[in-house]
């Protein structure tokens, strides 16, 4: 895979404008892009047709979270639109996930199309031991995300969303072909040492090397002065 291939930019953005401003301008830059609920809230499947028409890929990050056929129904919604991936809560169980998988299989295969890759989320990467002791979980967050994990692979799904700091002991539990996307990367540009409301961050090379298949990167690319050589500033450190 092509180190750029690896990148996926977070369009959490109001408005479909913007999006579209951050698409021109990152366009053969950048050929991944998340669209997450603020954006798709506020513009809905527009946003994916603009990331596709310039002929990019969309992860949707709706985080589906729901009984099984709730969730089934808006998997296959999604995979209607095309997207490259989407991903569930893997706390929804395992018959949830199951669900999911199954129902991206079905409607890809009625419209004759590749079907998205599912994943699973694991633990969010703005909560920390104590925020997830809070909710109930005990024990070490990192045995929390690996079980999580886990599940997800149990049920069929092709990987799981999880912080930079678990992802070598994801990879070494589940394997080369199980994809780990890492949000909450930081960068040692001024002003991305603040940590915003990530708890669990590290800078593209690290996420890498520890194993991501893809890293997804937000504010150190979108709110950058010059979010083309941003993107291109990761992209060289996560080795391309």
């Amino acid at each position: 895979m092509a180190p750029r291939d690896r990148l996926i930019v977070a369009l959490d953005v109001p408005s479909l404008a913007e999006a579209e401003r951050l698409l021109d301008r990152l366009e053969g830059q950048v050929t991944h892009f998340k669209i997450g609920s603020q954006l798709f809230t506020a513009s809905g499947p527009a946003a994916v047709l603009a990331v596709q028409k310039r002929g990019a890929e969309v992860f949707l990050d709706l985080k589906f979270h729901d009984i099984p056929s709730t969730v089934a129904g808006a998997v296959a919604a999604a995979t209607r639109l095309g997207v490259w991936m989407l991903n569930v809560h893997a706390s929804g169980g395992a018959e949830m996930m199951r669900t999911a998988h199954r129902a991206a299989l079905e409607a890809a295969d009625r419209q004759n199309t590749s079907p998205p890759l599912v994943i699973a989320v694991t633990v969010l990467t703005s909560l920390d031991e104590a925020a997830l002791g809070a909710l109930g979980v005990r024990g070490p967050l990192a045995d929390h995300v690996e079980a999580l994990a886990s599940l997800a692979q149990q049920a069929g799904l092709d990987g799981v969303v999880a912080s930079p700091r678990e992802t070598a002991r994801l990879r070494a539990r589940c394997g080369r072909a199980f994809a780990i996307v890492t949000p909450g990367i930081r960068g040692a540009e001024p002003g991305q040492a603040k940590r915003d409301d990530q708890a669990r961050t590290l800078s593209a090379a690290g996420a890498i090397a520890a194993g991501a298949t893809y890293i997804v990167v937000g504010r150190p690319i979108i709110g950058a002065p010059d979010p083309r050589s941003a993107a291109a500033r990761i992209v060289a450190e996560a080795g391309g």
